[in-house]
C-alpha cells in the first residue's frame, strides 16, 4: 500500500535526470529532515524530481517576511508550511489574555504569510493543518469552553478550510488532521522521539503524510486519476448475477449487502465530483445491465456509467477499449476487481493502470480505499458534474460516425457551434482546471491557478480566448484555452494552446487557428509564433504546428498572418 520510510530512502538512489524537476521550499517549526527525504522518495516514485530548499526549523516567519532570505533566492514552485500542534499548544499557553481569540489571531498570521508570499513570488502554498491534541484541561467539557485549546484547535482547522483556503486561490491544505483520524495519534506521534529530536511525525507516518502532500502537487501538475473502472460480481454487488439471479445478489441494508451499498454510495459521490465511471465485467451484457436497470437497491444506475463493457474477452483488452473511447491516459485509470487473477492480468498487460489490492472481505473495501487517497484533486467546477454525460454522448458520436461513409458529411450533420470569449470571472475556474488537467493536447503544458488566470484577465500584455463546443448531441462545455502574449510589435506568441481530447477530429484545431489569426489581424500583428515543449504525455501534438502550416525557425514555429488562408471548418460561432 505505502512504501516504508526505508524504501522511500532507497528511491533517492535512482537516476532522476529524465524526471520533471519541481522546486519545493519546506518550512517547518519542528525538524523536517526526514519529511524532506520522504517527500523526495515519494516524488520519484510518482515521476517527479523534487529540488527541496529546507530551512532550519523555527524560521517560517523569518524566511517569508525577509525579502532577502534564502527562501526568496530559491524561488520555489511550491511552499510547504508545516506547523505542529505541539508548538501551537506552547503558543496557546503563552497567550493567557487572548486565548478566546487564539484561532482568529493565528489565521490572521497565516493570511499575512500567504499574502507576503503571493506578493513576491508565484509559489503555491501547501499548508499542513493541525492534528488533534486533547490536553484534558477541561475533559469532554472542552467542546463547550471557547477558550479551551481543544475548542480553539478545532476552530482553527475549520477557519483554515472555510476562510483561508476558499478565499485564496493558491492556498491548499494538506489534511494531517484527517490522516491522524484514520491512523491514530499513537501511530502518528512518538513523545520520546519528539523530546529528543524535535520530530513530531513518526517514521511510519512520514510516507503517508508525504503521499498526501505529493498528491496535491501531482494534481496541480496535471497527474491524477480521472476514471474508475468497476468489475461487477463481488465488487459492485455481492454474488454472481449470472448464477444467483437478480433477486439473490447482495445489496441493500442487511448483512454484507450493506458493505456493497455503501461502496456504491462512495462511487456515486466520486461520479458527482467528476470522476468518470466505467464498467469492465466478464458477463453477458444483458445480465450485467439488469441490476442497474431493475434492482430497487442499486445506488448506481446506467446514467452514472460513461462506458459499459461486459463480455467474455480479456479484461486488459476491454480496458484498452474503454481507454480508446474515453481518450485518456492509462495512468489516469483505477481498476477495482475482487479477483486476484484478473487484477494480475491487468497489472501485467497495462502497468500504468492503478490496480489496488482489494481486501478479501468486502466489508473492508471502503476503509482500504479511503486510506489510498486515490482521487486527489486541486480543483472542482460545476462542469465536473456533467462529465459522465459528456463521455456518454461522445460514445454515441463514435457509434454514429461509423454509419457515415464521409467524415465531412458527419461533421456537417453535427450542427456544431462555439462560443468564443476572453477569459472572465465566470470561466476562470474552468480555465484554471483545464490547464491543470490537460496533458495530451497541450503544446507547452503551462499550469495556471485561478489567481494566475485573474492576472491574465487584467494583463495588458496578453490576449485570452476560451472556446466552448456544442452540437446536436449535447454541450461539451469549455474545451479549449488560448493565451497569446504580445512578444514584439509585430509578433504574437502562443503561450498556451490546450484542448480537451474529447473534441479531437472535429475541426476544432482549424477553427481555433482561424480565430487566433483573426485576433492577430484585428490588432495589427504580422506573425504568430508557436512553440512545442515535449513532455511524456503530449507526443500527440508534436507535429501540430507543422500540420497547420507553420514554418520552423530556431526551435519555434512561425506563421505569416497576411498569407494565411482560413481553413474550412464546420463550426459556427455563437
Amino acid at each position: 500500500m505505502y512504501k516504508t520510510f526505508s524504501e522511500l530512502k532507497k528511491e533517492l538512489r535512482k537516476d532522476t535526470t529524465q524526471l520533471k524537476k519541481i522546486k519545493v521550499a519546506l518550512l517547518g517549526d519542528t525538524a523536517t529532515q526526514f519529511l524532506n527525504i520522504a517527500l523526495r522518495g515519494t516524488a520519484i516514485n510518482e515521476g517527479f524530481d523534487l529540488q527541496i530548499f529546507e530551512a532550519d526549523f523555527g524560521q517560517i516567519s523569518r524566511q517569508i517576511l525577509d525579502p532577502g532570505s534564502e527562501y526568496y533566492e530559491f524561488n520555489a514552485d511550491y511552499t510547504i508550511i508545516f506547523e505542529s500542534s505541539h508548538k501551537l499548544l506552547s503558543q496557546y499557553y503563552k497567550s493567557y489574555d487572548t486565548q478566546i481569540a487564539f484561532a482568529e489571531n493565528k489565521i490572521s498570521g497565516i493570511e499575512e504569510l500567504y499574502r507576503t508570499i503571493q506578493g513576491r513570488t508565484k509559489s503555491r502554498v501547501i499548508y499542513c493543518n493541525f492534528p488533534g491534541i486533547n490536553n484534558q484541561v477541561f475533559g469532554n467539557f472542552s467542546n463547550k469552553v471557547e477558550s479551551s485549546f481543544v475548542f480553539q484547535l478545532n476552530k482553527l482547522n475549520y477557519l483554515l478550510s472555510s476562510q483561508v483556503a476558499i478565499e485564496m486561490d493558491n492556498f491548499f491544505i494538506a489534511d494531517i488532521h484527517s490522516i491522524q483520524n484514520k491512523w491514530g495519534r499513537d501511530f502518528m506521534f512518538s513523545p520520546s522521539i519528539y523530546v529528543n529530536t524535535e520530530m513530531v511525525l513518526s517514521l511510519d507516518a512520514l510516507p503517508i503524510v508525504a503521499h498526501h502532500i505529493m498528491g496535491i502537487i501531482s494534481s496541480l501538475e496535471g497527474k491524477f486519476k480521472k476514471c474508475l473502472i468497476l468489475d461487477l460480481d463481488n465488487t459492485t454487488w455481492g454474488g454472481i448475477i449470472g448464477d444467483d439471479g437478480l433477486e439473490k445478489i447482495q445489496i441493500g441494508s442487511l448483512g454484507i449487502g450493506k458493505a456493497f451499498t455503501e461502496f456504491q454510495y462512495w462511487v456515486k459521490a466520486l461520479q458527482k465530483r467528476g470522476v468518470i465511471l466505467a464498467v469492465c465485467s466478464k458477463n453477458d451484457e444483458d445480465k450485467a445491465r439488469e441490476p442497474f436497470e431493475k434492482h430497487p437497491d442499486m445506488v448506481l444506475k446506467m446514467d452514472d456509467i460513461a462506458v459499459f463493457v461486459a463480455n467474455w474477452d480479456n479484461k486488459a483488452d476491454n480496458i484498452r477499449k474503454i481507454q480508446s473511447i474515453l481518450n485518456i491516459g492509462f495512468d489516469s485509470m483505477v481498476f477495482l476487481d475482487d479477483n486476484p487473477f484478473e487484477r494480475n492480468i491487468v497489472r501485467e498487460n497495462l502497468p500504468e493502470v492503478c490496480v489496488p489490492e482489494l481486501p478479501e472481505d468486502p466489508a473492508e473495501y471502503l476503509e482500504y480505499l479511503y486510506s489510498l487517497n486515490l482521487f486527489e484533486t486541486a480543483s472542482f467546477s460545476e462542469n465536473d458534474a456533467e462529465r459522465t454525460k459528456q463521455y456518454q454522448v461522445e460514445a454515441q458520436r463514435a457509434v454514429d460516425l461509423d454509419s457515415f461513409t464521409n467524415v465531412e458529411d458527419f461533421l456537417k450533420s453535427m450542427a456544431m457551434t462555439s462560443d468564443v470569449k476572453s477569459f472572465d470571472s465566470f470561466s476562470k475556474p474552468r480555465v484554471s482546471q483545464l490547464t491543470q488537467r490537460s496533458n495530451q493536447f497541450n503544446l507547452r503544458t503551462v499550469r495556471y491557478s485561478e489567481q494566475d488566470v485573474d492576472k491574465l484577465i487584467k494583463s495588458d500584455d496578453h490576449y485570452t480566448l476560451s472556446f466552448t463546443l456544442e452540437d446536436k448531441y449535447g454541450d461539451n462545455g469549455l474545451i479549449c484555452v488560448i493565451v497569446l502574449e504580445k512578444k514584439a510589435p509585430e509578433t504574437l506568441f502562443i503561450d498556451t494552446w490546450l484542448m480537451s481530447c474529447r473534441v479531437l477530429k472535429r475541426g476544432m484545431e482549424d477553427f481555433t487557428l482561424n480565430t487566433i489569426i483573426d485576433t492577430a489581424k484585428k490588432n495589427g500583428y504580422k506573425y504568430v509564433v508557436g512553440e512545442y515543449l515535449p513532455t511524456a504525455k503530449n507526443q500527440m501534438v508534436k507535429d501540430h504546428y507543422e500540420r497547420l502550416g507553420f514554418a520552423e525557425q530556431d526551435q519555434k514555429w512561425i506563421l505569416d498572418v497576411d498569407t494565411y488562408q482560413h481553413k474550412q471548418v464546420y463550426i459556427n460561432t455563437k
